[in-house]
């Protein structure tokens, strides 16, 4: 199964118990910048030897699938973040493919970023939808630690962070 999830103000602690709740076995972090200001226990480094110390593996995919692309050609005319632009760059299709291959072994994996509501993040505005076109289930675990479907989110009026 497919899974996201956002750290958000959680405790550590709350999230790993999360990612067992879910059976999850890989943690794909698309943060473009893997750093939490405000949140030190998600630091890329810190964040993946607590990971590795309970059981999880850990890759990094913001490069490719991250919500903030460094490609000039992610932006329009006006400098601002084009979710249509970024899913046609050969880059973000190819973290797509990745993450097809790893449902289709059947891997528990959680795409995670650090917006707790899914609503509000690239996980189902952007990476979300991308799936749900190739008939890819996807479960938003949400900011109570509830399953939400990307249909649902689909049809749920989203707040613009930009």
């Amino acid at each position: 199964m497919l899974f996201t999830i956002g750290h958000g103000t959680r405790p550590l602690p709350t999230f790993l118990h999360l990612l067992e709740q879910y059976s999850i076995e890989f943690l794909i972090d698309i943060r473009s910048v893997p750093y939490s200001a405000f949140n030190p226990q998600y630091r890329q480094p810190e964040f993946v030897t607590a990971l590795r110390a309970a059981g999880f593996r850990y890759i990094y995919m913001g490069n490719s699938l991250g919500g903030r692309p460094t490609h000039p050609t992610c932006y329009n005319a006006n400098g601002r973040l084009d979710y249509e632009l970024v899913r046609t760059q050969p880059f973000f299709l190819e973290g797509i493919e990745r993450i097809v291959t790893a449902y289709e072994k059947g891997i528990n994996v959680a795409l995670m970023c650090s917006e707790s509501k899914p609503e509000n993040c690239h996980r189902s505005k952007l990476v979300g939808r991308s799936l749900q076109e190739r008939n890819i289930p996807i479960h938003h675990i949400d900011e109570e630690g509830n399953l939400r479907s990307q249909s649902e989110l689909t049809q749920t009026p989203t707040l613009l962070l930009f």
